[in-house]
């Protein structure tokens, strides 16, 4: 196998996918000039176990968001399965969205291209970058996009101060399909979509959940507001050239994590049921583990026992804490604002040919870079870099 490539894209998740569907749309033969390195050797790998471990019925972003460069081309490859789309915007099932990538895959000829290996380092080395793998390897590249999720899951301080078990975890490493929760009763501390995905599909497995947040729980259909996807928004976020102001919108315009009002109204259902105790306003302190359960100490004075703790808590994003990146900044420093790189206009990292995709690109593409919209948004960024000598470095 040749070890000397062109482009290095890491991680196989929806980002890279978009990105490979645009690159090859705009360019056939791009195909033999790419390689996307991810552990499980497979396409969207992470992104099916986490839907299934949560027991997703559905997507939060509506048909037109997909990693296919035409915006109708979901709707057209369900139409004959329109009962798998979720009002009010059509939103895909989480197996029609499956099948609809795996389509992808199929008839673009994709599924040999994901290398089963982590990425470990990340060297540069002249112009190029060396990547050293999981499997002992080293692989030299002209050109790496990096497309993986957000980085370390975000840890409370009372929570690191305890050592780890199966009842305590954060939600990245919770898989509903293996744990049988009936008479259980569990506290979920986050107030994000996840957060209530777990606590219905924990209930409907027969348990007792308190949701905790340390705000109101906020309503929203999607986690920012649609004028983000066009000019509406993104013509002042881009006119703004104070990075550190363009950092304040980002967070305001996402502002901490939101339910979906259908999973609120369901939460909501199964609280009058008593299978759901809703505790905003409110943070732990303490939790001590006492031989088969967590005392569980609150700021507002209240004692929790509980059998089990989850994690709703998100992930951080931070270039300054990825280890892919230290070699990198080190020989190619940028500015860093709150954690995300200050990118050129093609998500190219300065002085290199390293593209940032997903939360790291949120300075760049705005609130919505983590999502599906994001992954389109990216790409049109990214493909012409990649395809253009034009816009090349030189």
């Amino acid at each position: 196998m040749k070890t000397s490539i062109d482009i290095a894209i890491i991680g196989a998740g929806p980002q890279a996918l978009t990105l490979v569907m645009h690159l090859l749309q705009k360019k056939k033969t791009m195909k033999k000039r790419f390689m996307v390195f991810d552990p499980s050797g497979r396409w969207m790998h992470q992104w099916h176990h986490q839907f299934g471990g949560f027991q997703i019925s559905h997507l939060r972003s509506p048909s037109a968001h997909h990693p296919h460069p035409n915006p109708q081309a979901l709707r057209t490859f369900g139409e004959h399965r329109r009962n798998e789309f979720f009002p009010p915007y059509d939103l895909p099932g989480t197996q029609l969205f499956q099948d609809f990538c795996e389509d992808l895959i199929q008839n673009w000829q994709l599924q040999n291209t994901v290398y089963p290996a982590r990425v470990l380092s990340l060297t540069p080395v002249q112009r190029k970058f060396q990547l050293h793998l999981s499997t002992g390897e080293t692989f030299t590249a002209r050109r790496v996009v990096l497309a993986i999720g957000a980085g370390k899951p975000i840890i409370p301080d009372w929570a690191k101060q305890i050592q780890w078990r199966d009842r305590l975890c954060h939600s990245s490493q919770i898989d509903l399909r293996k744990l049988n929760l009936r008479g259980e009763r569990i506290l979920i501390v986050g107030g994000g979509l996840t957060s209530g995905h777990l606590a219905l599909s924990a209930t409907k497995q027969g348990a007792t959940v308190i949701l905790m947040a340390r705000r109101n729980f906020q309503e929203k259909l999607f986690d920012a507001d649609p004028g983000w996807l066009g000019p509406k928004y993104l013509k002042g976020f881009w006119a703004e050239t104070d990075w550190y102001q363009r950092f304040r919108l980002l967070e305001t315009a996402r502002n901490g994590g939101s339910m979906t009002p259908s999973v609120m109204t369901q939460l909501r259902q199964q609280q009058h049921q008593g299978k759901v105790i809703l505790s905003p306003q409110c943070e732990v302190e303490q939790a001590v583990w006492q031989e088969n359960h967590w005392d569980v100490y609150c700021n507002n004075s209240q004692l929790l026992n509980v059998d089990r703790i989850w994690l709703g808590t998100g992930h951080q994003t931070n270039v300054e804490e990825h280890p892919l990146l230290s070699l990198i900044r080190e020989r190619y420093p940028l500015q860093v604002i709150n954690g995300l790189p200050v990118l050129d206009s093609h998500l190219r990292w300065r002085g290199c040919e390293l593209f940032m995709m997903g939360a790291y690109a949120g300075l760049q593409v705005g609130p919505v870079a983590r999502n599906l919209a994001g992954a389109r948004m990216a790409s049109d960024l990214i493909v012409p870099a990649l395809t253009k000598s034009s816009v090349a470095l030189k």
